[in-house]
């Protein structure tokens, strides 16, 4: 039996034990202490931001990030369809409603020309969204000043959910950094990990300290335990940030590392019939953080699915592209504009490994067993055919 190949696991070293075992023997074993501060700088100074405060997930930076802006009960918020359902659970949170923009076939993230639309059909109707959640899927970037300009005529902040794209650029300028607020995930398949945690960056200095803030339970600043308003127990603690710190010192190398993953399926299997790969836009600079195919079924012998299947029966895990939100069941009475590019993309689409651990073995593997699964398939169509043949020969004698 061969060793399992994950999609996408945590890549540790040796510096995020170090820091780990400082939080102990300085007992900083709190949502509070030097690595925090420190994990919080250290990562402005990566992204260029200006101000960044560390919570306990993505998920939490963004429920505060929408909060932030002024999302009450009753609003609504555009966000993309193609994505994790993170990306629009905390528009719930707050009693809001999600209305939902298809993708582009160039970033496969939301489509600019589709937002200006929507926007505009609101506009006319006097109901303009609260905030708009742009996300940059699979660690590529949106096409932002678009779609940054259109919010900006409508005076509508935009939230960048950069949960998934932590090293990639849009014009050579970090995502997350262009919007009102932007968020960051550090769970354990991200391409850095503090297990569980996230990151608000702004720069805004008032919004990101009500965020902490709010983070912390929403504790007003006096000696005894007064709160005036409704916060979250949300920051990250000391430990974990000691990882974070560990982890963000390496960044380069583990986007370099799923690169290479990228460039290796993309060499063998781009001539592959029936296969394509989720393309890289020519304005920004992708991480890879999951590399990404789309499988025709009528050119490559099998569909998505089947190559699914066949690739787990040899132990080798990946995963079908994101079901769109405008169909996910939870969101069945939601608004969307679009969807039949993100609804395609989830029909075909399939994430390989793509870990930055992996080995070039790991690959080999995962190439071989994608390229059987097609010559099996076009076995079966041949002799489908020869059967077909043979079989009118007889009928015609």
């Amino acid at each position: 039996m061969n060793k399992p190949i994950l999609l996408s696991t945590p890549h540790i070293g040796e510096r995020e034990l170090e820091l780990v075992k400082e939080a102990f023997a300085s007992n900083w074993i709190a949502p509070v202490g030097p690595h925090i501060d420190a994990f919080e700088q250290e990562f402005c100074q990566v992204t260029s931001a200006s101000y960044a405060v560390a919570v306990t997930s993505g998920t939490a930076a963004l429920h505060l990030a929408l909060r932030l802006v002024g999302v009450e009960a009753g609003d609504e918020v555009f966000c993309s369809t193609l994505t994790f359902i993170a990306s629009a659970n905390p528009i719930i949170y707050l009693g809001a409603k999600p209305v939902f923009i298809d993708s582009d076939r160039t970033s496969w993230n939301m489509n600019p020309e589709l937002l200006a639309e929507a926007l505009q059909h609101r506009a006319k109707k006097g109901k303009l969204p609260k905030a708009v959640v742009l996300v940059h899927l699979y660690g590529q970037s949106a096409d932002i000043d678009p779609i940054l300009q259109t919010c900006n005529y409508y005076d509508i902040p935009l939230i960048e959910d950069a949960a998934e794209a932590l090293g990639a650029t849009y014009k050579e300028r970090s995502l997350g950094t262009f919007g009102r607020i932007g968020i960051y995930s550090f769970n354990g398949n991200k391409i850095i990990t503090t297990s569980g945690g996230g990151m608000l960056v702004s720069d805004d200095l008032e919004l990101v300290e009500k965020a902490r803030f709010l983070a912390t339970q929403a504790r007003d600043r006096v000696v005894h335990y007064q709160h005036s308003e409704i916060g979250y127990n949300y920051r990250l603690s000391n430990i974990l940030a000691g990882i974070g710190r560990g982890q963000l010192s390496v960044l380069n190398q583990r986007v370099a590392a799923r690169r290479r993953n990228f460039e290796n399926y993309y060499q063998v299997l781009k001539n592959l019939p029936g296969v394509e790969f989720m393309p890289e836009a020519n304005y920004g600079y992708a991480t890879r953080w999951l590399t990404c195919i789309t499988v025709e079924p009528e050119a490559f012998g099998a569909n998505r699915e089947q190559l699914r299947l066949a690739l787990f029966e040899q132990q080798i895990e990946s995963r079908p592209v994101w079901k769109p939100l405008h169909i996910q069941p939870i969101f069945a009475e939601c608004e969307c504009f679009g969807g039949a590019v993100a609804e395609d993309l989830f029909a075909r689409g399939l994430c390989l490994p793509s870990g930055s651990n992996l080995t070039d073995e790991d690959l080999d593997i995962v190439i071989t067993e994608i390229q059987a699964v097609h010559q099996k398939h076009q076995q079966i169509i041949r002799e489908s055919e020869l059967i077909i043949d043979k079989t009118f020969c007889i009928s015609n004698k």
